[in-house]
């Protein structure tokens, strides 16, 4: 059985890496197996409740697990209808002129300016891994000079890019703590891997004052690796945006809660202030393509405040890390379908052995959507804070397959669709004959009167390129985005992309929310599906900052289906807006 506790990365490595072959449904009467970093294999058992509690909201709603290591390629490869529903996040994607040949390739892949256009068009965002322009892993380091070379050609092509707005940050380097020894053992100049962060940081500032820098990128936590980094950055003046690791060992997951934790101990005793957490790799290969797994990391990442989380990049590039197969779902797919469907704001959840899962509440629609798995047997999804969806609700119970990456389910499968009677604002849903594998879904609604489709958008759910997500009490849903800017520069330039899905091709009419407290009207571009842009106008608010009590309706034609619309105060080919104004919602009519 393949251990993976050994910070060399066999994604990396020339062919693809021997699997972990245990499969969870296995282990599962394997109770004397060892799995993985050396813990026990879990007993699983049935008789587990998991609870979510409607009325404790999290956060909002992002899909931070919705991303991937080298997930999308050129062309088709995934085609753009497979990535909408998944609502993805943010990519971690080789940098210019990557020469980069992983797990068998025979070319170079997923250059990430190259591939900007899809992932903007579907939502999402991504990080340039700026050592990946070499051909092999370990690095084939050859000297500061062929670097520093490397890092001027990099940056520049992106800076010279005036029409990528997606690139969130630079990771000078990949798994420093397992590979920079290694990758540099030709050279004996080459310094330690702190004083190449330093360096390089600088280099990078020389050329791109404006797009974050995000580290280390280790290939796994380890407070005494953070802690000397955390404390050189804060010395050098080289404090990375975004703080960066690996969750890649069996049931990683279990740890992520205590890393961040960990983490953010370092920060306080430095003195910094805390800074956004992307788990930029995640899933050890044994597991990454059962479905189950998925849920887990969803569902640790939501509790512990992660920014967004790729899925590794085991196999083959541009699949979704195996969501994907032919370009055709896998059975991992619907899981994060699923997790893609979700809106309003992500819910308390309440684990109980390895039954757990991630919920959402969307308080316009009515609608509770809890993503779940784990565990085997016969178990109990107990659902409270119902009330506000009336006496009686309908549950639609639907279950994944448990095949791998090489085969598709066409659809998840229906298992029940049940009335059930809300006594104290609860139910208490039984699932029976579950697999341990397998991923669930209960979709949660009204038993009348919900709308056909998702008609209101909340902002904070969106797309926020250089703004911020803010929270309000008189805002709908409880959050709006704010410190909406445009600068001239598609670097810092502030957007808001909202992916929408309707069932019509027609004209509709957007309502939007919003607070303008500047005493003049405000506008910002409005465009669609890469179309050209018009003006909306925000009317002065008089209930102040934070207090989105205006609206406004204008008229956009939209296509059947899945459409982005982008609210700008700058954006290429947009002249850029004036004033400033807070959003809050759009609602389609």
């Amino acid at each position: 059985m393949t251990h993976l506790r050994t910070p060399i990365r066999s994604e990396r490595r020339r062919g693809r890496p021997r699997r972990a072959a245990a499969v969870l449904s296995a282990l599962a009467v394997a109770g004397t197996a060892v799995f993985g970093f050396g813990s026990a294999t879990p007993a699983f058992a049935a008789g587990n409740t998991l609870t979510v509690d409607v009325g404790t909201t999290v956060r909002p709603v992002t899909h931070v697990a919705a991303g991937g290591l080298y997930g999308v390629d050129t062309g088709s490869t995934p085609p753009l209808s497979q990535l909408y529903p998944l609502h993805v996040n943010t990519f971690t994607q080789p940098p210019p002129g990557t020469q980069q040949l992983g797990n068998g390739a025979t070319h170079p892949c997923c250059d990430g300016l190259q591939v900007a256009d899809k992932i903007t068009a579907a939502g999402g965002q991504q990080y340039l891994r700026l050592p990946d322009v070499f051909s092999t892993f370990p690095y084939n380091w050859v000297s500061w000079p062929d670097w520093e070379s490397k890092i001027k050609t990099m940056i520049s092509a992106r800076v010279n890019a005036t029409s990528t707005t997606n690139i969130a940050g630079y990771e000078i380097w990949n798994e420093p703590d397992a590979n920079w020894t290694t990758s540099t053992k030709n050279d004996p100049n080459a310094g330690s891997y702190l004083d190449m962060w330093t360096r390089t940081y600088r280099d990078i500032r020389a050329i791109d004052a404006l797009t974050p820098i995000i580290g280390p990128g280790a290939s796994a936590y380890d407070h005494s690796f953070m802690q000397s980094f955390m404390t050189n950055a804060k010395n050098t003046n080289t404090l990375p945006a975004i703080a960066v690791w690996h969750e890649l060992g069996d049931f990683s997951y279990q740890d992520v809660q205590a890393h961040v934790a960990d983490f953010r101990s370092i920060e306080d005793s430095l003195g910094l202030p805390h800074i956004p957490i992307s788990i930029n790799e995640y899933a050890s290969p044994g597991q990454v393509d059962q479905p189950s797994i998925g849920v887990h990391y969803m569902a640790a990442f939501e509790r512990a405040g992660i920014h967004d989380a790729e899925r590794a990049y085991w196999y083959e590039a541009g699949t979704m890390d195996g969501l994907l197969y032919n370009n055709l779902p896998t059975a991992s797919y619907w899981a994060y379908k699923w997790y893609g469907d979700q809106s309003g704001n992500v819910v308390r959840t309440v684990p109980q052995s390895y039954l757990d899962g991630a919920a959402s509440y969307d308080a316009s629609r009515k609608q509770v959507n809890v993503v779940f798995g784990g565990d085997s047997g016969s178990n109990t999804v107990q659902v409270n804070g119902l009330a506000g969806l009336g006496s009686q609700v309908s549950v639609r119970l639907s279950s994944t397959n448990t095949t791998g990456r090489t085969t598709n389910q066409a659809a998840p499968n229906l298992v029940s669709t049940t009335t059930y009677s809300v006594v104290n604002g609860s139910i208490t849903v039984p699932v029976a004959n579950m697999d341990a594998v397998a991923a669930y879904q209960l979709l949660i609604t009204p038993t009348s009167g919900t709308p056909s489709y998702q008609q209101t958008y909340e902002a904070e759910n969106a797309t926020v390129v250089n703004a911020s997500r803010l929270s309000s009490s008189t805002a709908s849903n409880g959050g709006y985005v704010g410190r909406i800017d445009g600068t001239g520069d598609v670097r810092t330039d502030s957007f808001v992309d909202f992916l929408v899905d309707v069932p019509t091709a027609k004209a509709y009419t957007m309502t939007v929310k919003y607070a303008n407290a500047t005493g003049a009207t405000a506008t910002q571009g409005l465009a669609y599906n890469g179309g050209g842009f018009s003006t909306v106008s925000y009317p002065p608010t008089t209930s102040g900052w934070g207090n989105p009590t205006g609206s406004v309706d204008v008229t956009v034609q939209l296509k059947a289906g899945y459409n982005v619309i982008r609210l700008a105060k700058g954006s290429p080919n947009y002249g850029g807006g004036t004033g400033y104004a807070e959003l809050d919602s759009i609602r389609l009519q």
